[in-house]
């Protein structure tokens, strides 16, 4: 992984190269109102401040839990054994990240959604609030983990939730079996390039021409800028949208010609 400083160093390069965040400047009309509707909604949904208030009680909980660790670990961590407190502060994704994954799925109306990496299920919780009446498989390797997510999907009041727990290699060809298609796809997990191409390998005969697949942490070590930058030439991409710390890949037949955008988020 990077180093604070390193990381530091590629997010200047990319805000400099970056489109305007207000969308001027881009030449494509799907993008630009990527941009304009979904990016730039400021809205504050119901639901938000109940997650949030999640999230807060995440930050403060300094109970100790052991964890299964399948990825490539934690910058802030080494030890087996957390608090819930210490992994909210490095494994959850930012406030301004969850919301715009709830309205990208609003925006798409996705109703089949897996997520790989649950975590302590902050981000879960956006992609299945956006789309109560639609399900969202999310899978978690470490079961202590799984459990303190689970408290909170039960406290929000989301029940359109499945979780996987164990091993991504164990389990996602049983997960992907059993689900023909999927609209959306958050991959959050094992931020290494053979595990994070092997996934999207196999999960590409899930996907359909409208599908939208995230994957977290784009820019978070050499092996993951590998990673992205195999998937932009990957045949199935017809457009990638780079936001730094998140990257959106589409399939849609109507791009006539590969395009990749990196934009300002």
């Amino acid at each position: 992984m990077y180093s604070p400083f390193q990381l530091g160093l590629r997010y200047i390069h990319y805000w400099i190269k970056s489109s305007n965040a207000k969308g001027h400047g881009v030449h494509s009309p799907f993008v630009y109102e990527l941009i304009v509707k979904v990016f730039n909604d400021d809205r504050n949904f119901y639901v938000f401040p109940l997650i949030e208030t999640a999230r807060a009680e995440l930050l403060f909980n300094d109970t100790s839990i052991v964890v299964t660790d399948f990825g490539a670990g934690s910058r802030l961590n080494t030890t087996n054994t957390r608090t819930i407190s210490s992994i909210a502060k490095s494994a959850l994704k930012p406030k301004k990240f969850g919301q715009l994954l709830f309205r990208l799925v609003n925006h798409f109306g996705s109703s089949t959604i897996l997520e790989l990496g649950t975590s302590l299920g902050i981000t879960t919780s956006y992609l299945a609030a956006a789309n109560q009446n639609g399900l969202v498989i999310t899978m978690e390797g470490a079961p202590e983990i799984a459990k303190q997510a689970h408290r909170h999907f039960q406290h929000i009041g989301l029940h359109n939730i499945e979780q996987v727990i164990g091993n991504f290699d164990d389990n996602l060809s049983t997960v992907l079996a059993k689900n023909k298609k999927f609209d959306f796809v958050f991959i959050d997990g094992n931020h290494r390039f053979d595990p994070t191409m092997r996934y999207f390998n196999m999960m590409k005969p899930n996907l359909h021409e409208y599908s939208v697949v995230v994957f977290d942490d784009i820019h978070w070590s050499k092996e993951m800028e590998q990673a992205w930058a195999a998937i932009k030439v990957d045949e199935s991409v017809t457009l990638t949208i780079d936001l730094f710390f998140i990257g959106l890949v589409f399939f849609r037949k109507e791009q006539k010609e590969k395009q990749h955008f990196t934009v300002q988020f």
